[in-house]
């Protein structure tokens, strides 16, 4: 299975986003409450509708990138949220991305990437961020597996994979995940070395 634009958008046109949970993941919400300014440059790569982003923009936040590969997804965002220049919206491939953030918040976008691109995920998260960045998100806690997505992982995994760019602030169970993933997600905070 080729997970690239065509799969994307043939999922969004068939109603089939079973990762989209109609809202924003209580545990970004709750992160982004904690954050120390509203103007922190942050981009949320994967944002298929885009349900943190409005959150994000009511909550006063003033500098919002999305990502997506999935046109008719980010026009469903658009519908809902009037323009503004708070928030950047780019059709495209987050590996393609450039640009120079705060943080990176991760939902289920990590999760539904080939396992083959994690490696590439980590150093380009990395070079998205600035200095003393963060990302920031929840990910898969359940046996990786060659049927997906989504794509599990662990947390041997993932402080393997991500250390060698960031410092692991935080890699813990998730104690306000959504109920259908309860016990079965991390929140972790790494920060860019």
């Amino acid at each position: 299975m080729n997970l690239d634009k065509t799969y994307w958008e043939s999922r969004y046109e068939e109603s089939q986003t079973g990762w989209d949970i109609g809202y924003a993941a209580p545990a970004l919400m709750t992160y982004a409450d904690q954050l120390p300014s509203k103007d922190l440059r942050i981009l949320i790569p994967g944002a298929g509708y885009g349900h943190e982003a409005e959150a994000l923009l009511n909550a006063g936040f003033t500098h919002l990138t999305v990502i997506d590969l999935s046109a008719s997804a980010l026009q469903r965002l658009q519908q809902r949220i009037p323009a503004t220049d708070r928030l950047k919206i780019i059709e495209g491939d987050f590996f393609e991305h450039s640009g120079s953030y705060d943080r990176i918040l991760e939902q289920t976008f990590f999760c539904a990437l080939d396992p083959k691109l994690r490696r590439d995920y980590a150093r380009h998260s990395y070079h998205l961020l600035a200095s003393g960045g963060k990302l920031a998100g929840l990910f898969f806690d359940f046996p990786l597996t060659k049927q997906g997505p989504p794509f599990g992982g662990s947390t041997d995994e993932y402080t393997a994979l991500f250390s060698e760019y960031f410092r692991i602030k935080t890699l813990e169970r998730c104690y306000n995940s959504i109920k259908p993933r309860a016990g079965k997600e991390l929140f972790a905070i790494f920060e860019k070395i």
